[in-house]
């Protein structure tokens, strides 16, 4: 697990944590890619199996021609979540209510059942169909936290880290399951760029 965190420490490094960089109205496809006959492929989200705070399963193909922004926390979280979650409640409140929307919360915590992920929804002050914040299998999560460039792993000898460390990005993710931007969640900088390259995508319909 510790080879991912570096990993992801080292292609944040790279690409840099935000895409303020890349010009206001151009958005860099940060997936990787393969170059075929001539055609660029980018590698696109991956399948998944998850379960939101009502019980249901939410898979890849709810999220497949939707703007999306995803990101990694748990609820016990005594550091970066609660800031990150006040960002993406910004984010949430500007855009509830629009059906090429949504946010994809992943639990890394697996004591954060069903109910105290619901509680949790509820004590923000969101819903759904717009707020997923899902748990599921731990590799699962870890896994697709490695897709997402995200670091997730457990450290209980870290102090006052809640028994896990976790990147704080939160990844925009375009209607093909493409990343086209990571950003710091605990920044209010870069939320706010998040903002406007997220109104970039929702506008265009073909990418």
């Amino acid at each position: 697990m510790k080879s991912t965190f570096f990993l992801a420490v080292a292609v944040l490094s790279a690409i840099g944590i935000s895409s303020c960089k890349w010009g206001k109205h151009t958005l860099p496809i940060i997936s990787p890619y393969v170059v075929e006959n001539g055609d660029t492929i980018y590698k696109t989200l991956p399948e998944f199996e998850f379960i939101n705070q009502d019980g249901k399963t939410v898979t890849r193909k709810d999220f497949l021609g939707k703007v999306f922004i995803a990101d990694f926390f748990f609820v016990s979280c005594p550091t970066i979540c609660p800031v990150m979650s006040k960002n993406v409640r910004k984010i949430y409140e500007r855009y509830d209510g629009i059906d090429d929307f949504r946010i994809l919360s992943h639990s890394i915590d697996s004591t954060d059942s069903i109910p105290v992920l619901k509680a949790y929804s509820e004590g923000l002050g969101v819903a759904l169909p717009t707020w997923h914040f899902v748990t599921g299998v731990k590799d699962s999560i870890y896994n697709i936290g490695y897709d997402f460039y995200m670091a997730t792993m457990e450290e209980d000898g870290s102090p006052g880290s809640g028994g896990y460390v976790h990147s704080g990005g939160l990844i925009l993710v375009d209607r093909k399951g493409r990343i086209r931007g990571i950003y710091d969640g605990t920044s209010d900088a870069e939320t706010g760029q998040l903002i406007s390259d997220l109104t970039i995508l929702l506008k265009k319909k073909v990418e």
